[in-house]
């Protein structure tokens, strides 16, 4: 288990923000009442733990206060706070399998050290489930230590947010998907597992002679699936594009073929799947040591986008966050510096960026840039270069400035810090998952659990 940083008063700054999301299960009512006792032990005032209000709410709405214990006692301030008064109002009833997404916020501090805590739970469906504030006293200096609870085990659980999505998926049509030339062991299995999750209702496109090669060969079972021939990859790429355009699949699948290879039947001007807006493709990070979902834009399509390229990238990620369930999503525009340099474009980029969103330009989420990675997600780095931002330190999409910045970042978190990285490509008529032969099953889940809620989501947004 990590050691965790605690945040002491000074450090605190009002509007900054926590947040977890967690899958509620039958033992949790039970379990995070008792934890919610145990977050008490040198956290809770002992008169306010002893009166009979606290303990009947506690009982009442055990999971609200477990959850906002959680973040207050682990993250925000973390070890050393000490809970005077909590207020907790739940607003829709939960059960298990309801996915909480409970979000922390600073919102006034004291010159006693006291300081006011408001947290929010929202549910699957978007509805609000909880509403509470607290007033704790800030621990006065910093301190690392091991997480308080095996609670914590849980926020860290490698490739845990993917698992999050996919039982998001449990109530929707599976996503029928052309799967392009696979033709290898990984990208079967990628598909039939998918298949096997109801994330997809797989056609597979490609040679079929080839195709069943490589599923004797896995020993998997295709005889349920439909295969559409083709002479090669090229070929497939085209079909599957074609079927695309026909509306005879909802989405597609890379198999074993190179991505550029795909993507120029996809971006074809005459028969592809272009759409007003420029395709972009997204990384969606599950990185343990990170408290939030973090997306990485464009480090698969776009080689050394334009200002108005990025524009597109931008508001084709923020869309994205959206679908997935978190609101105003928090953009920051990654260069190597904090300034504005004419000597680096990516930082003249980052402030047209900003000032575009203000004018209306880009919606749906706050932009912030130039920011250098350090900073975008740690408040510590920010306050450290005295940089006051909405997005510093908590970003959910980091905009790097080209395909290789993009690409080597990703890589690095994945082999570096222990992070799994789902991927999709957007701004098509379709979306369209580019996994890896390198990734794991989860990560492919992921991808595919992705596109689904993304499509389901579009359907709803239809006039």
């Amino acid at each position: 288990m990590l050691p965790v940083e605690n945040r002491p008063f000074d450090t605190l700054q009002v509007g900054e923000e926590e947040r977890l999301v967690h899958v509620l299960t039958k033992e949790d009512f039970s379990l995070l009442a008792d934890q919610a006792a145990s977050f008490g032990a040198g956290v809770v005032d002992p008169e306010v733990a002893a009166s009979p209000t606290y303990a009947a709410d506690a009982a009442q709405n055990s999971w609200a206060s477990a959850l906002m214990s959680a973040l207050i006692a682990g993250r925000l301030p973390g070890t050393g706070s000490k809970l005077i008064r909590q207020s907790i109002e739940t607003s829709a009833a939960a059960a298990p399998g309801d996915i909480m997404t409970v979000a922390a916020r600073v919102m006034a501090k004291s010159p006693n050290g006291r300081v006011t805590i408001e947290a929010r739970a929202t549910n699957q469906l978007g509805e609000l489930a909880m509403a509470g504030s607290a007033e704790i006293v800030a621990p006065k200096k910093t301190i690392i230590a091991e997480p308080p609870d095996e609670y914590f085990d849980l926020i860290r659980e490698k490739g845990r947010r993917y698992r999050i999505l996919i039982e998001r998926t449990r109530d929707l049509k599976a996503l029928k998907t052309a799967v392009v030339h696979p033709v290898d062991e990984a990208s079967l299995i990628g598909a039939i597992e998918a298949a096997r999750e109801n994330l997809m209702d797989p056609v597979l496109v490609g040679p079929e002679a080839k195709i069943r090669r490589a599923a004797d060969a896995a020993k998997i079972d295709i005889a349920g699936y439909p295969i559409v021939t083709t002479e090669h990859s090229h070929a497939a790429a085209e079909k599957a594009v074609a079927m695309a355009r026909a509306g005879e699949v909802e989405g597609l699948m890379k198999g074993a073929l190179h991505t550029d290879e795909l993507m120029q039947a996809v971006v074809a001007a005459e028969t592809g799947l272009r759409t007003a807006r420029r395709i972009s493709h997204v990384f969606a990070i599950d990185a343990p040591a990170y408290p939030r979902a973090l997306f990485i834009t464009d480090a698969a399509v776009n080689i050394y986008p334009s200002l108005l390229d990025k524009r597109d990238i931008a508001q084709n990620a923020i869309e994205l966050v959206l679908a997935l369930g978190i609101a105003t999503p928090r953009v920051a525009i990654l260069s190597a510096v904090e300034t504005v340099s004419p000597d680096i474009r990516s930082t003249v980029d980052a402030a047209a960026l900003c000032k575009m969103a203000d004018r209306g330009q880009i919606v749906g989420g706050i932009l912030d840039g130039p920011l250098a990675f350090d900073n975008a997600v740690s408040l510590e780095a920010a306050r450290t270069k005295g940089i006051v931002s909405p997005v510093a330190g908590q970003a959910d999409i980091l905009l790097v400035p080209d395909l290789e910045a993009g690409n080597m970042l990703a890589k690095q978190l994945v082999y570096l810090a222990e992070a799994e990285m789902a991927g999709i490509v957007l701004g098509a008529r379709v979306p369209i998952m580019l996994t890896s032969r390198a990734d794991n099953t989860i990560a492919r889940l992921g991808s595919c659990a992705i596109a689904l809620i993304l499509a389901r989501h579009r359907e709803t947004q239809t006039p």
